[in-house]
């Protein structure tokens, strides 16, 4: 178990927050309802989604149990490259950014799989996810001279999300910032082979 401690334990603490937080609101408030944290900044607002992060969808019946079975398959892939990651020792804050992007999609796909069982609402695989997170920063309306859009109201940041998401983002964009820390010690293995390749 060796390199699997600190990433199981960010699985772990992702995972009880998230569904801790989603049962709570799912148990004590009513679709559509909200109420302020932080002024107008934050708030928490009980919505649900059939489809991917951040309220988009894919829709249909079918669109629903497609996009379960292909989150299942994604999460087992990506579960995998971690697995890979820790096995070949790879930087340790890689393996907790994708051990934080794993928990995200288990997460959501607990949602999809057994939420509309439990609640009594679906069938298996077409739970809906809950979403709680808004912070609408920013609001106004676009320019008149802006094409399309010119005139319509427009909210920064408009997605309601859930922890589940917000790991998986976090990861992301730790992964894309901090890439060359990341695989800086491969390249100069491969540096290091190739030198060596040209001595001989």
């Amino acid at each position: 178990m060796k390199g699997y401690t600190k990433p199981l334990l960010v699985i772990f603490l992702v995972l009880l927050a998230d569904q801790a937080l989603k049962t709570w609101i799912k148990t004590n408030m009513y679709l559509g309802q909200e109420f302020k944290i932080i002024g107008q900044w934050f708030i928490i607002h009980f919505t649900e989604n059939n489809g991917m992060a951040f309220g988009m969808e894919f829709g249909g019946e079918f669109g629903k149990l497609a996009l379960s079975l292909f989150r299942i398959a994604a999460v087992g892939g990506i579960g995998y490259g971690l697995h890979y990651l820790i096995k070949h020792k790879y930087h340790r804050g890689l393996i907790l950014n994708v051990a934080l992007i794993f928990s995200g999609a288990l997460g959501n796909i607990i949602d999809s799989v057994f939420y509309g069982k439990i609640y009594g609402y679906e069938t298996w695989f077409h739970g809906r996810v809950v979403d709680m997170l808004y912070f609408p920063i920013a609001e106004g309306h676009f320019p008149s001279w802006i094409p399309i859009w010119g005139g319509d109201e427009f909210v920064f940041f408009r997605p309601v999300f859930n922890l589940a998401d917000a790991a998986i983002s976090v990861g992301v964009i730790l992964i894309l910032i901090f890439q060359k820390n990341y695989f800086k010690e491969d390249v100069k293995d491969d540096v290091s082979i190739n030198s060596e390749i040209v001595e001989d």
